[in-house]
């Protein structure tokens, strides 16, 4: 008999799982549960979840509780029958009765090498931290954030160029395949689950509009790092004079220069590119997206506009 299983996710990273989880003969997904749909764009429409979507298309039914810890979500997810429930970036901490719920409890699909990052946004804080690798774990869920006891791990290098969305997309497709291979083997007993060093952990909290803000008296390899981490969001940006109008500027991609000036200075407005200083080194910008544009490259941007000294802010 196939494993009777609910899928608890959310967002886009998510999606592999579920889709692995789909795949497979040993497995049935009797229904997915995710978040609400929440307001977003220019127009605050709301919008259904990237797993939402997913599970409609495969005909599943679809849970959203609005919590997790809401008793009646309980009695509906104890209805389904359960065997395991597998999360990943769901988005809540589950309570206890849910955690007891299923004969092999829930497992969770997370993108960090456990005990570091736990929390929402272990992706973006390993490459603010400048760390050389990260991973994914499979770990049997307990009361508390990320806690509990691991069952696989995977590791892989972070790529010196690398942002945090192709990061994000390579370990998505990993923590399928991990799950896949973990799955059968703790079934059937065949894995010792592995409790966390609970001293070595550390916390990736929830990224924030405002910490795609850039500060020029930073090193141009931090300012660098903060733009590969914070693609696609919330976005690199600083505070620049527009046309005699303070707007946000976007920066998506750049790449260090060893010159120096006061950090903020135009050290170079040409065809060759916009270059500013930073505290140590300086950066050339090569795209560029003024609030509500389009994405231009540096040339393009300077055919548009007077780039002159206090442009930066």
């Amino acid at each position: 008999m196939p494993l009777r299983i609910v899928f608890m996710g959310t967002a886009e990273l998510a999606c592999a799982s579920l889709t692995a989880l789909l795949a497979s003969a040993e497995c049935e997904v009797v229904a997915a549960v995710t978040q609400p749909d929440r307001p977003k764009g220019r127009h605050l429409q709301a919008r259904p979840p990237p797993v939402k979507n997913m599970a409609e298309e495969a005909g599943l039914r679809v849970l959203q509780p609005e919590s997790a810890r809401d008793p009646a979500f309980a009695a509906e997810l104890g209805a389904l029958r359960p065997e395991v429930v597998v999360v990943a970036a769901y988005g809540q901490i589950l309570p206890r009765v849910v955690l007891e719920l299923p004969k092999f409890g829930c497992l969770n699909v997370h993108a960090s090498l456990l005990p570091k990052y736990r929390g929402a946004a272990p992706i973006q804080w390993a490459i603010l931290n400048h760390e050389p690798a990260t991973g994914v774990s499979i770990m049997r869920m307990a009361a508390g954030l990320d806690t509990g006891d691991v069952l696989s791990q995977r590791a892989t290098p972070i790529g010196p160029d690398e942002t945090a969305v192709e990061l994000h997309d390579r370990l998505a497709v990993m923590g399928g395949q991990l799950l896949m291979e973990t799955l059968p083997s703790y079934i059937v007993g065949a894995i010792t689950p592995q409790p966390q060093d609970h001293a070595a952990a550390t916390y990736a909290r929830k990224i924030t509009k405002a910490d795609g803000r850039l500060d020029w008296a930073r090193s141009a390899l931090e300012l660098r790092t903060r733009m590969r981490a914070f693609t696609p969001w919330p976005g690199a940006f600083v505070h620049a004079s527009v046309q005699g109008r303070p707007r946000f500027l976007k920066i998506w991609r750049a790449r260090l220069e060893p010159l120096q000036g006061r950090p903020g200075e135009v050290l170079q407005a040409d065809q060759a590119g916009l270059v500013v200083a930073c505290g140590v080194d300086a950066l050339r910008l090569e795209q560029l997206q003024v609030e509500g544009g389009r994405k231009m490259t540096a040339a393009e941007f300077l055919a548009g506009h007077d780039v002159r000294s206090g442009f930066f802010s």
